[in-house]
């Protein structure tokens, strides 16, 4: 017996090591308690392969022990239950007769191990380089690092290796902010243990704030932001808040351990899988023509929220529900000439009188009225600093590389992980920089000292432990595992919080991975898990147009190093150009995809959006990597912020109907008394300026330079002849 190993035998309730908290002691927390309860009664249920009786399990299992028969029962039952909502389920006989004998209880080794999982080299780097582009800026960024050490179990670590090089992520999922993570991981923690939460609410369509009593479902990660899918208590029905217009603390309803359970019929899939004028009840259906200019766009990106025919012209019919008409007219506008409305008539005229409207708008010179907060401003919580510091976090202003992640795993979860990194290591006589354990499982050094002390303490029944560890003076972990230790030596199931950090990592990345093979991955962890992690509680939107073809084409390019050919559409133009390019590196941004490449016409690195690629051809010659070449060098910048280098400024009105929605998206300029806004618009081209202000549908107005006004005018007048 180690010397180590021979200071704690003659104790159940001690782990004997200097300054480690000593359990059993008044000042021990309760949840380290519970843990230890939870990871011994894992442990003994294991470790004894048969069922055995709750008398048994509260004679010999850690933490049990003392307590009179009404205690044992309430505790032995929350644990259960805390349990099973981790995923670890114990199996329950109940005897034949049903009278007076103990139910039996056992751990089945499937419902706490995790399956093999046979990843190919090529999966486990596209996990690594996932990691590496979200890691300290993923709301889920701890759990996903939990994950991988699980899965990855046996294989070389994914949590040491440099990613690669050829991709770059301007939107990664970060909460964004200190206010925002703290209400993500309360609203998270609520989901997991179906607690029903209440919050003050602004809505903006009705621009006021009131509370709210909701029972969290489901979260969604759509364009930049958090959406949180609920019962609404005061509506009666399920609604959508984004939690970037939550205002002060979300806090639970009530003090119990659960209130509500979700319906069986709830699919967040639906929500997740719709276009922005389908948020909400749909109210009707329309047709929509589009010319053959842009029709295969629109089919390629839009036609999955409804039906598309062929048009007599060569363009095509969209025909889509929506349950938001101004959304619906947004959009047509924004496409100009090469779209309209035919049915029905309501929506129709409603698009005549905005493009009549924002003719109106660009007529001579708008009236304003004076400068100055409207009455009530100040005392409105849909305005001011609040508003300020929503719009800095939809432009990512606040994030900081590196940043805490939102989510915290469960301390449970990084027990686990972490018993079956020591039990490794001393098997195989190795010791540990405690550093180094703290930096692949994102702990503090002091956090990994109360870890050890819980895990020393960990046993399977009479005095037999799991492992000893000891932290000593020079840094080093020494590890002396138990002969029988085997139950932690295999990485456990992944956890609800880890499974789902691990699914979302990968749906946000999707198909825009060179030498990635991140789908093949998801369908082996969703095996191993047997359920697929996105109906737990969190879902990824697809970002963007659905370009996943042409992705996958250039990231082939990439990997070869061959030239592609795009047949590329520019709306400022409106017309297609052909580009031979030597593609370097994908890149998502606030409107989606692009591929970073040298245009070697152009002598210069030029970025092109991959949902306005119509055709991509990869050509047989290869290039050599030009060294001064770094496509991804701005990816911090525009890509997050949507303001390009050498930009121009506009200065647009904005309507007092929508100055709401400008002052928590864009930068104000100027307040106006009746409630406008003034605000700049960063933009390098005038075609793109003159599709936000279309896409605002007559609520907006541009005021100078008067190139981009005059830009307007001219796209309105295209527009009237189309309508």
């Amino acid at each position: 017996m180690s010397k180590a190993r021979k200071e704690r035998a003659g104790s159940a309730q001690v782990a004997r090591r200097p300054a480690a908290p000593l359990y059993g002691l008044a000042a021990m927390a309760k949840d380290t308690e519970k843990l230890i309860r939870q990871l011994s009664l894992i442990s003994y249920l294991m470790a004894e392969r048969r069922p055995v009786t709750a008398l048994e399990i509260r004679r010999d299992v850690e933490g049990y022990g003392g307590m009179n028969e009404d205690a044992f029962a309430r505790r032995f039952y929350a644990d259960r239950s805390e349990l099973d909502s981790l995923g670890i389920a114990l199996t329950i006989e109940k005897p034949l007769d049903g009278v007076a004998e103990q139910e039996n209880y056992s751990l089945r080794s499937e419902n706490f191990h995790l399956p093999p999982i046979a990843f190919e080299d090529r999966e486990l780097a596209s996990l690594q380089t996932a990691l590496t582009l979200l890691d300290g800026e993923f709301a889920y960024a701890e759990p996903l690092r939990l994950a991988l050490q699980q899965i990855t179990w046996g294989r070389p670590s994914p949590l040491s290796e440099t990613g690669q090089g050829s991709i770059a992520l301007g939107i990664t999922g970060s909460a964004g902010g200190h206010e925002l993570s703290t209400r993500l991981a309360k609203v998270e923690t609520a989901i997991f243990r179906h607690k029903t939460i209440t919050f003050d609410y602004y809505t903006m369509q009705r621009d006021e704030t009131g509370p709210r009593k909701v029972d969290p479902y489901h979260l969604l990660f759509q364009g930049g932001q958090f959406y949180l899918l609920g019962y609404a208590h005061e509506r009666g029905a399920l609604r959508v808040f984004r939690l970037s217009r939550i205002r002060g603390k979300v806090a639970y309803a009530s003090k119990a351990e659960h209130d509500f359970r979700r319906p069986a019929d709830f699919d967040p899939r639906e929500y997740a899988n719709r276009a922005d004028w389908q948020v909400g009840e749909l109210v009707e259906e329309a047709q929509i023509w589009v010319s053959d200019r842009i029709g295969w766009q629109v089919e390629r990106h839009f036609g999955a929220y409804g039906t598309v025919e062929p048009a007599p012209d060569g363009g095509i019919f969209l025909t889509t529900g929506y349950a938001n008409a101004r959304q619906l007219a947004s959009w047509v506008m924004r496409l100009g000439e090469h779209a309209r409305v035919l049915e029905p008539a309501e929506l129709r005229d409603q698009v005549t009188e905005r493009i009549e409207l924002l003719a109106d708008r660009h007529e001579g010179e708008l009236e304003l009225a004076p400068e100055g907060p409207p009455p009530g401003m100040l005392a409105g919580t849909a305005n001011g600093a609040a508003n300020g510091l929503a719009a800095a976090a939809a432009r990512g202003e606040t994030r900081v590389r590196g940043r805490e992640a939102a989510i915290r795993p469960e301390r449970f979860a990084r027990l686990v992980t972490l018993a079956s990194v020591l039990i490794r290591a001393g098997r195989a006589e190795e010791l540990l920089e405690a550093k180094e354990v703290c930096r692949q499982l994102q702990m503090t050094e002091q956090e990994l000292l109360e870890d050890v002390s819980v895990l020393n303490v960990v046993n399977f029944g009479g005095g037999s432990y799991v492992l000893y560890a000891e932290v000593g003076a020079d840094g080093m972990i020494e590890v002396d595992p138990e002969p029988y230790s085997d139950n932690f030596a295999r990485p456990a199931r992944l956890l609800p919080v880890e499974a789902k950090a691990l699914i979302a990592a990968i749906d946000l990345i999707g198909d825009h991975l060179p030498e990635g093979a991140l789908e093949t991955a998801r369908e082996k962890i969703v095996a191993a898990l047997g359920a697929d992690p996105m109906e737990q509680g969190l879902q990824f939107a697809r970002q963007g147009a659905d370009d996943a073809e042409v992705a996958r084409a250039v990231s082939e390019a990439i990997v070869a190093r061959r030239l592609i050919r795009l047949e590329y559409y520019k709306p400022n133009e409106d017309e297609f150009s052909e580009r031979v390019l030597e593609p370097y590196a994908l890149i998502n941004g606030r409107e989606g995809w692009y591929v970073a490449t040298f245009d070697p016409n152009k002598d210069a690195v030029r970025h092109f959006r991959l949902d306005r690629v119509k055709e991509i051809e990869l050509l047989e010659e290869t290039f050599e990597p030009r060294e001064e070449v770094d496509p991804a060098a701005d990816v911090e910048g525009w890509p997050r912020t949507g303001e390009v280098p050498a930009s121009r400024v506009a200065h647009v009105w904005v309507a007092p109907e929508r100055a709401r929605w400008a002052r928590e998206e864009r930068h104000v300029h100027r307040e106006l008394t009746d409630g406008s806004v003034i605000v700049e618009l960063h933009f390098a081209g005038a075609d793109w300026l003159v599709r936000e202000v279309l896409k605002e549908a007559g609520d907006a107005a541009v005021l100078e330079p008067v190139e981009a006004r005059e830009a307007v005018r001219d796209a309105v007048a295209r527009l009237r002849v189309t309508s």
